[in-house]
């Protein structure tokens, strides 16, 4: 197994005893950031705790956090999203996890995803295959068609204010299936076969630096609106690759 696994494994584990230890806690503090969405004491203390485990597993790494920022500019960097759904966490919905990435250049080499609340991790290394829970190796679907697909988002608001608008109506009108399920866990449907497209318009790097390299192991395609394979365009789609370049072509600007 990589090495780098092995850091992101024991960073994951350091992250859910934090989590798990505030989730639904009565006296969880929120607060509301400039860009108007929700922190909690745990998503502060949980990234606080990585840096600190990093410092001493990777010392001289770079780190980017949701939290408490970073440069982003050397090569190899750690990207981190201590709590991934804040919002669901904040009103204890069990949907949310800690989102760990190692990058070397434009792509992540080694992922983890860790959802304590529902029982649930997913992993990726490049090379290696991606796995969930009990070291079942994961692969995406063979759906063929938008018409057959199941489709997941997050705020479906968001085509609108963001990008997309156009696009996602199409998709609205075609697809066999949408839901919102959301965040991290869109995407790992997809990477496990159990759904076929996942779209969102607003993400930031961290939000989806783990799931690029989950997704290529599973045997997917990860990319923005403009097919680029990117995690700060600000946008996503990640698909089983049948759909993918369709999805592109519903999403790009040019459809707008």
């Amino acid at each position: 197994m990589s090495s780098h696994l092995d850091v992101a494994f024991e960073l994951a584990d350091i992250a859910d005893l934090i989590t798990t230890s505030r989730f639904r806690a009565p006296d969880l503090r929120v607060d509301t950031k400039s860009d108007n969405t929700p922190v909690t004491d745990a998503d502060r203390a949980t990234e606080m705790a990585l840096r600190e485990a990093l410092e001493r597993l990777r010392p001289g790494q770079e780190i980017v956090g949701e939290e408490f920022g970073g440069e982003g500019q050397a090569e190899w960097r750690w990207i981190l999203d201590p709590i991934d759904g804040t919002l669901n966490y904040a009103n204890g919905v069990p949907v949310w996890a800690t989102l760990i990435a190692l990058m070397c250049g434009d792509r992540s080499v080694c992922g983890v995803v860790s959802a304590p609340a529902l029982g649930r991790r997913w992993w990726a290394a490049t090379g290696e295959g991606a796995f969930t829970d009990s070291g079942q190796r994961i692969h995406v679907s063979r759906t063929p068609t938008i018409e057959e697909a199941y489709v997941s988002c997050t705020d479906v608001r968001d085509f609108a204010t963001r990008r997309g608008e156009r696009g996602f109506h199409a998709l609205l009108e075609r697809a066999r299936v949408i839901r919102a399920f959301g965040d991290f866990w869109s995407h790992m449907l997809v990477a496990e076969g159990v759904i076929d497209v996942a779209v969102e318009a607003w993400v930031n790097p961290w939000d989806v630096a783990a799931t690029q390299v989950i997704m290529v192991e599973a045997g997917g395609r990860f990319s923005d609106f403009d097919g680029a394979f990117r995690i700060d365009s600000g946008n996503v789609i990640t698909t089983n690759g049948l759909l993918h370049d369709e999805l592109v072509t519903l999403m790009r600007d040019e459809n707008q």
